[in-house]
């Protein structure tokens, strides 16, 4: 629903005489309390982060303490995303339960019982059963970081709010990096388990803090606690009125009457019973494009190969011609940071330039970088001398890679999945979205090395280009734009799979003809 709802903060006002309009501020102001408790939820993120930075350069160290195979190595680097898919799936279901933000303190909670078994690994099993242990916890932790995220934002900052979590878990793998680079110099028996330990530090620090913060305003209506969610709304949106606004619209979508306002009144819950049947056994056309949008963004965010260069970039510049451990340790430092830096610049363009357009020119730039790095490995490949040349584009193409994904493939996923969905399904329907990231996302770590043996690293890195165009076509045919939108009128986007535009246009002729005064007007349906 494109340029049709509350825009860049509008405030809604409503009387029985006239419809409903939004009135547009002059001057967007950021409400530091929504600031605060996103970036809080978002720090458990950075632990993801770091996890598959430092892996990138401690497998180089554990395969030669442990004498392990490439293949072993790839279960090792990917099986986390499988964890994480347990971790996905059940997160919904508990945040439902608990809510969000104690499903938060769960996750910190298991993430520092799997760092320190990695940390105090002394053989391959252990290791492995650490790495499961952390990969339940990490997916808790996206899921529900995302989730809180979207449902405690205001919807005119609420892609620079929910793209937060992604901004954390860039930081993190560039201090996966830099942690790479500092203990490398240890001794080889403890450096790595270092790498890897250390990520229960800040876990144990979030369990703490992530109590400071309030439940989700939206998960207590769904309790029927509706003064306590009049309360939070109140602190994270700019006024009164449109957090009693925002009151009734939740209270719209979770069927509860409005003139209930005490907390005497407990809707209906099901704590998830229902909702996979919703979703995917009976769905509405509505719900259908929902899904499909959710699954494909997911999927084509991850099988473009993103994981590919972050978990092996060191391998990706040996193939370059690299050959010191120190300048490939020190080659990656310099991806991570670049990926920082991008996603930093992406946060400020989510609510400006819009979902759909960040996306589309982020996806553009991966296809083009993809090609070249392909190209230039390539050569390298087929030479027996080293060309200078190719070497440079390799890297810089890695690093444009990296680049475009970060500014908009990488956060925009998160935001766009965490504002379509249905209140009633947004908790699984977030967390389905997650496990079919982390399954993608699996199976490239997984099988990276492997595919680069039987079709050369340049052809993998066509065939990810590939998969990337196929992803363009998709993300323009399908996903219509959702910024500056309430999740609750995101709802009414969905229904038309290729021909939502005509959707979308309509509703841009209706609200052109009944513009008045700078108001805009929000049609009932």
């Amino acid at each position: 629903m494109a340029d049709f709802g509350p825009e860049n903060g509008a405030v809604p006002s409503r009387s029985p005489e006239t419809p409903a309009v939004y009135e547009v501020p002059k001057k967007l102001k950021k409400n530091k309390f929504a600031f605060g408790c996103a970036m809080l939820a978002s720090l458990t993120s950075i632990l993801l982060g770091y996890d598959f930075g430092v892996m990138s350069g401690a497998i180089m160290f554990i395969q030669d303490d442990l004498r392990i195979s490439d293949v072993r190595i790839e279960i090792l680097v990917g099986v986390l995303n499988l964890y994480c898919l347990v971790g996905a799936i059940a997160a919904g279901k508990v945040a439902d339960w608990i809510g969000r933000r104690y499903t938060l303190v769960l996750a910190n909670v298991i993430i520092f019982v799997g760092s320190l078994l990695m940390g105090f690994s002394v053989n391959y099993a252990f290791l492995m059963v650490g790495r499961f242990v952390a990969g339940i916890g990490v997916g808790f932790a996206i899921m529900s970081a995302v989730l809180y995220n979207a449902e405690i934002s205001p919807a005119s900052s609420r892609g620079f709010l929910t793209s937060f979590p992604e901004v954390c878990i860039n930081v993190g793998i560039l201090l996966g990096y830099v942690s790479n680079y500092g203990f490398s110099k240890l001794p080889l028996i403890l450096g790595w388990r270092l790498m890897l330990g250390i990520g229960a530090i800040p876990s144990a620090f979030l369990v703490f803090a992530v109590l400071a913060m309030p439940e989700s305003p939206r998960w207590l209506v769904m309790q029927g606690r509706l003064e306590e969610a009049k309360i939070v709304l109140e602190k994270t949106l700019d006024t009164k009125e449109e957090a009693q606004l925002r009151l009734n619209d939740i209270k719209e979508a979770a069927g509860i009457p409005q003139d209930c306002t005490g907390d005497a009144v407990v809707p209906n819950r099901s704590h998830g019973k229902g909702v996979w049947r919703e979703l995917f056994l009976h769905p509405t056309p509505s719900v259908k494009h929902v899904v499909i949008c959710a699954v494909g963004i997911h999927f084509f965010q991850q099988s473009s190969g993103v994981d590919a260069v972050v978990l092996y970039s060191p391998r990706i510049f040996e193939k370059a011609g690299i050959t010191s451990s120190n300048d490939k340790l020190l080659a990656t430092v310099a991806v991570g940071f670049v990926k920082t830096i991008f996603i930093l610049v992406a946060t400020f363009f989510l609510d400006k330039v819009g979902r759909r357009a960040l996306l589309l020119f982020s996806v553009g730039g991966m296809v083009a970088s993809l090609s070249a790095l392909g190209f230039s490995l390539t050569i390298i490949n087929h030479s027996e001398t080293k060309i200078p040349w190719a070497i440079a584009l390799c890297i810089t193409m890695v690093l444009a890679f990296v680049a475009f994904f970060a500014v908009g493939m990488g956060p925009v996923t998160g935001v766009y999945i965490s504002e379509i969905f249905p209140l009633r399904l947004r908790a699984l329907g977030v967390s389905m979205g997650v496990a079919v990231n982390r399954v993608t996302s699996g199976v490239i770590a997984m099988t990276f090395i492997s595919l680069y043996e039987a079709i050369t690293i340049g052809g993998a890195f066509f065939l990810f280009a590939g998969i990337a165009a196929v992803g363009w076509v998709f993300f323009y045919v399908c996903l219509p734009e959702t910024r500056g939108k309430t999740l609750e009128e995101t709802e009414k986007l969905f229904g038309k799979l290729v021909s939502w535009r005509e959707v979308t246009k309509k509703m841009k002729e209706a609200n052109a003809n009944g513009t008045t005064n700078g108001q805009i007007p929000l049609e009932n349906k």
